[in-house]
């Protein structure tokens, strides 16, 4: 069994192991709250007794990964007191907060123990993740600098975003991305599934979104689906049971999932299948590029709706993005009967049709159980100040939407809360993980703040957090992906984790180390080691 040597056998310590304790720092990232260090250090050898709360619910072969990858050796016991390592909810609740943890190892209160606490699952999975970057390896020992660690999220909403319409990369690396959102404490994927390139997720009732919608990305928007098949003989969506498993997988690590489903625009793929859904497809009796949905159409809405209840069905995170960003409204403009719809319904603007149709899924949605999150022209603002785009008049979006903010002037984050929505900060100028690095250098997304200027602090607690996105365009290969996510995304990390007060970007540099090794060994940082 493993040992644990303490206090007054310090010297005994410092002979096995042959450097003392303070000689390995404690460098977690993201940065936790706080940190209490003590002059010791734990020293594991062999099999050492863990114990994991069975109220946590914890998935023990996650568990036994993240631990042997940290050099320790699990041996699962049912007692907690005689654990060397023990995973524990609080009896009685402390946090009010279900991601906050407190870690101690060989603690005056915990004894010779390493002991992480928490209220909830998310927490000892927090804890675990700052264990494993806390150990260090060497001659078959394990070491541990003894200290007490503290530690919460700064945002309850910390994301990544893969897209996969533009370029579909499949299970095993929506895995191992996962596993990297874990190792940073990130809490939601955010998984951009449909877009005018491909739909990539199985709709049983509607076949021919994944049969003719999935061939093609953004390098082969015209071809047929023969050509297709011919030039990618590989399946390119996901099944449903192929989703349940990467939901399951995403929540054994404590990330939930969240899918997108683009309504009006970026629907070329679905309509593509089905012409009859979008505007100016059903007139001319087939298939156009860059084609909004008739949203006017009842049998339209039914066909959403039909996709949503699917949809739900397989994510239990209970919030649904629809997207709602970037439509073309000449389709609507361009449409005798949608003008007559909007005319008899006092819709003045198309960007009133758009609340419109978008308030009926979010009440949709919420007959489901589901909360609705768009990007933030869902507001109907007119974003980007177009001269061919009017703002809503008539129509106001519905209550208990979250607003993922993307583009526009920032003042329309303030805006948007003070007419008491929650928002998601993913200003597209400090979190777009597809700009090349002399857009948007290491540095300058670490300095990112999720909270702008000018916002009171009564109204702080509506913004819940930031996404990071990577958008898929030019991503048509693994090295390519990997080369504009790693690093930056442990800078959005930190963004999400720790106060901004708190941040400095030397220190952040420094406690980065041991992940960029990892990085390295993985694959992930390869080329773009110059570039930051």
């Amino acid at each position: 069994m493993k040992k644990l040597f303490i206090g007054l056998v310090a010297a005994a310590l410092f002979a096995v192991n042959g450097t003392r304790a303070q000689n390995h720092p404690i460098e977690i990232l993201p940065k936790p709250v706080k940190i209490v260090a003590f002059q010791n250090a734990a020293v594991l050898s062999g099999e050492t007794s863990v114990y994991l709360d069975p109220k946590a619910n914890l998935n023990q072969d996650y568990v036994t990964g993240v631990l042997k990858e940290a050099g320790i050796d699990p041996v699962y016991t049912t007692k907690a007191k005689k654990a060397k390592l023990a995973f524990k909810l609080n009896a009685v609740p402390s946090n009010n907060n279900d991601e906050a943890y407190r870690l101690a190892v060989m603690s005056p209160d915990s004894k010779k123990q390493i002991v992480a606490t928490a209220d909830a699952r998310a927490g000892l999975l927090y804890a675990l993740q700052t264990l494993r970057q806390m150990t260090t390896p060497q001659n078959g020992l394990v070491t541990i600098p003894a200290c007490v660690i503290t530690d919460a999220p700064a945002f309850p909403w910390r994301a990544y975003m893969q897209d996969e319409s533009r370029h579909f990369q499949g299970a095993e690396t929506v895995k191992n991305l996962l596993d990297e959102m874990a190792r940073l404490k990130m809490n939601t994927f955010h998984w951009h599934l449909v877009d005018d390139q491909g739909w990539r997720i199985e709709i049983k009732k509607y076949p021919k979104l994944t049969e003719l919608g999935s061939k093609r990305d953004f390098d082969h928007m015209n071809v047929t689906s023969e050509e297709w098949d011919e030039l990618f003989p590989k399946r390119a969506y996901y099944t449903q049971d192929e989703i349940r498993d990467i939901v399951k997988y995403a929540d054994d690590r404590g990330i939930k999932v969240i899918p997108e489903i683009e309504v009006p625009g970026h629907a070329s793929a679905s309509i593509y299948a089905y012409p009859w859904i979008g505007a100016t497809s059903r007139r001319e009796g087939k298939a156009v590029v860059g084609d909004l949905y008739d949203v006017t159409d009842p049998k339209v809405e039914e066909f959403l709706h039909d996709i949503l209840d699917e949809v739900v069905a397989l994510f239990p995170s209970k919030i649904v993005h629809i997207g709602g960003d970037e439509a073309n409204y000449t389709h609507w403009q361009n449409s005798e009967e949608i003008q007559a719809f909007m005319k008899a319904n006092g819709l003045p603007t198309c960007s009133d049709l758009q609340v419109w149709a978008i308030n009926r899924m979010s009440k949709y949605l919420a007959s489901k159980g589901c909360r609705m999150i768009g990007w933030n022209e869902i507001t109907g603002d007119n974003v980007r100040g177009e001269a061919h785009v009017q703002a809503s008049q008539s129509e106001k979006l519905a209550p208990g939407t979250i607003v993922q903010f993307w583009d526009g002037d920032i003042s329309l984050v303030n805006k948007a809360i003070e007419k008491g929505y929650d928002v998601v900060n993913s200003n597209r100028f400090f979190t777009y993980l597809d700009y090349p690095y002399e857009v948007t250098p290491f540095e300058k997304a670490y300095s990112f703040n999720p909270i702008p200027d000018g916002l009171a602090d009564a109204d702080k607690e509506k913004i819940l957090g930031t996404g990071c996105q990577m958008w898929g365009e030019f991503t048509p290969n693994l090295d390519r992906l990997y080369y504009q996510i790693f690093p930056r995304i442990a800078a959005y990390a930190e963004c999400g984790w720790t106060p901004v007060d708190k941040k400095y970007y030397e220190d952040f540099r420094k406690r980065l180390k041991k992940i960029e090794n990892i990085w390295k060994e993985k694959g992930y940082l390869k080329t773009q080691l110059d570039k930051y």
